[in-house]
């Protein structure tokens, strides 16, 4: 998959294993951003900082462990103020860097920032921004290693969101969820498992060839498979980690260990390598990273390198363009997460609700990896399956999640710099439609 290189924030990531895989089109984090809101904050007129709000002042650097599950409280001493003061961003600012209005309706944006429950692919925390229109609310998150041109799809989708974008009819009104299964331990990961309620597993594997990351990664399956029992699916996701001959001589092994996979998650990077991996083994195929971060979605099909096509909202600009490119693959579809708070989470069960054919769980249970989340009720599935419902933001869990000023600062030049970028590449593709990836416009 790729639940996700550049200097991350400092404090802020261990390594970069993004959610959102390797290698993003668009090239790394920009610039003004790569070196703090000390340079970032200073935007608008030449010499003034940006009037940003936000509620506390920067937060301790947090010790990692070297556990896999990482505590990370927030401090006792915070006293939440009104989430219409705390983290919000300047949105006159960015209007007055955007002539072409593409903020008209959005009457609020708001930074927040969540620590993870465990630590996943070498993130800790996660952080981005609601923008409400009248639609309600939308979200905006593109990991930090993302640079503009890769980030303004997701600015694309948060708009559509807040606006209150028509949603296609829909076939169902809940969907199949999978859990997903960081790389914990063995006794974790069944633990995890065993109290979630889904049928079908997302199991996380290191991508590694060494023989302890293949011994530690079917320690894993073995017991996720006995936690799920008979009537489970597993499927795994290395996040194109692997090498051809790696590949081949692996997946095999966790096809045993796991009683049978239900498909095989970008276990190499590039296209070609998924093609003859097809070829040689009997593990499904799945394409995530592939389709996504590719100026060429559609080589994925013509080289016959995947079985089904893992897809996201906000990497690929919302519900309509992600359902458009879905029909142009013409492959099984499985829509997954990018570690989204609820907001997010309810534009891929709009997705996954208006697929006339969905064969395969949902990477949407993702929330369950937030320590905190904005909306009541949180999109936690049940027994497996989440509701299509309308993500309602509570000003009370809104509050306690808010950033601090640094981030703030740093998330408004950031959104200047989407702005920039999702403006620029609409103006290229009304100038010349064949610019547009996969023929369709973002």
């Amino acid at each position: 998959m790729g639940e996700a290189g550049d200097l991350p924030p400092a404090g802020r990531v261990e390594d970069l294993g993004d959610p959102g895989g390797h290698g993003v089109e668009g090239g790394g984090v920009d610039a003004g951003l790569r070196h703090g809101p000390s340079l970032g904050a200073r935007i608008g007129r030449p010499g003034q900082p940006a009037r940003v709000r936000g509620r506390r002042p920067s937060r301790p650097a947090v010790a990692q462990t070297s556990s896999p599950l990482v505590t990370l409280p927030y401090p006792d001493a915070v006293t939440p103020e009104p989430a219409s003061r705390g983290g919000e961003l300047d949105l006159a600012v960015l209007r007055a860097q955007d002539p072409t209005g593409l903020l008209e309706g959005v009457d609020r944006a708001v930074v927040w920032d969540i620590a993870l429950t465990t630590r996943f692919r070498g993130l800790t925390r996660r952080d981005g921004v609601l923008l409400h229109g009248p639609g309600g609310w939308g979200e905006v998150a593109p990991f930090w290693n993302y640079g503009s041109e890769a980030g303004a799809p997701w600015l694309a989708s948060g708009l559509a969101q807040a606006r209150g974008a028509v949603a296609p009819p829909r076939y169902r009104d809940a969907v199949p969820v999978n859990v997903t299964v960081p790389e914990l331990s063995g006794s974790q990961a069944g633990k995890l498992v065993a109290t979630s309620g889904a049928g079908t597993a997302k199991v996380k594997v290191s991508g590694g060839d060494s023989a302890a990351d293949v011994a530690r990664d079917i320690e894993r399956l073995e017991a996720v498979r006995d936690a799920l029992g008979r009537s489970g699916r597993i499927r795994i996701d290395a996040n194109g980690g692997w090498e051809l001959e790696a590949a081949t001589r692996i997946l095999p092994r966790l096809d045993r260990a796991a009683g049978g996979l239900e498909y095989a998650e970008q276990p190499c990077a590039s296209v070609e390598d998924l093609a003859a991996l097809r070829r040689r083994v009997d593990v499904p195929i799945a394409a995530d990273e592939s389709i996504r971060l590719s100026r060429d979605p559609m080589e994925v099909v013509r080289s016959g390198a995947a079985d089904v096509a893992v897809l996201k909202v906000a990497p690929l600009g919302g519900v309509h363009r992600a359902l458009d490119l879905i029909e142009r693959l013409g492959l099984p579809a499985v829509v997954s997460s990018a570690l989204d708070t609820s907001v997010g989470i309810a534009a891929g069960v709009t997705l996954a609700a208006t697929l006339p054919v969905l064969g395969h769980a949902c990477g949407l249970g993702t929330v369950r990896l937030l320590r905190r989340d904005v909306a009541v009720p949180s999109a936690v599935p049940r027994q497996g399956e989440m509701p299509v419902r309308e993500a309602r933001v509570s000003s009370r869990l809104l509050d306690a999640v808010v950033a601090d000023d640094d981030l703030t600062a740093r998330w408004q030049v950031r959104m200047a710099h989407l702005l920039g970028a999702l403006r620029a590449r609409r103006e290229r593709e009304a100038r010349d439609p064949s610019a547009a990836i996969a023929g369709l416009p973002l």
